[in-house]
């Protein structure tokens, strides 16, 4: 449709196998920007993104273009050590 506009933000939380304090302060900002870039390459917007030890919240603007679970999965599996 002409003129259609669609608005969604979703709030991703990932945690940390078995809830371990791994997120370092002296790396978590490269994990920001690799977890940003991941997501920007698939045409989705960062708005925050912020950590614990044990697990990392982001706030995106999703486009409704690709299935919410195949974002998840890209994250998950290039993120992951």
């Amino acid at each position: 449709m002409a003129n259609t506009y669609t608005q969604i933000h979703l709030q991703l939380v990932f945690a940390v196998k078995y809830r371990e304090g791994l997120i370092q302060e002296s790396w978590k900002e490269e994990l920001y920007k690799y977890i940003t870039g991941i997501i920007q390459n698939q045409g989705h917007k960062v708005l925050i993104i912020n950590s614990m030890p044990n697990h990392i919240h982001i706030l995106i603007g999703f486009r409704p273009t690709q299935f919410l679970s195949d974002l998840m999965k890209e994250i998950k599996q290039s993120s992951s050590s």
